[in-house]
């Protein structure tokens, strides 16, 4: 299945997306924000992975600048999670074939059908 890079800080959001995926048949990477996020996608210009999913509200780089940035480098699929309608909006500009927005509280088949159909 896909290669999932995950970036989320808090612990149990992160556990909960990664089984939910794991799950699904997919290997997923941890990271536990968006700077960590980014060096792994710079480390291999993003081929390693398929999809990034990240959190929006993060410390030192939000999800929407990690998105950015990751999408300059790599051909990636990216999610972006978050609790917060005002972080949304700013998620929504990058919208697009390539990036879709899931708000939370979501469900475990919120996350593995958003998912799908960036794979798809």
């Amino acid at each position: 299945m896909a290669r999932i890079l995950l970036a989320d800080d808090d612990a149990a959001t992160r556990d909960l997306v990664r089984r939910a995926l794991e799950a699904e048949g997919h290997s997923v990477h941890v990271t536990q924000d968006g700077s960590e996020a980014l060096e792994c996608v710079e480390g291999a210009g993003g081929q390693q992975f398929d999809v990034l999913v990240t959190d929006v509200e993060m410390p030192l780089l939000d999800g929407v600048s990690l998105a950015q940035q990751a999408l300059k480098r790599s051909n990636l699929r990216v999610l972006l999670m978050s609790g917060f309608a005002e972080q949304l909006e700013r998620a929504k500009s990058l919208e697009g074939a390539k990036v879709a927005v899931l708000s939370k509280p979501f469900t475990l088949e919120d996350v593995r059908a958003r998912v799908r159909k960036l794979l798809a």
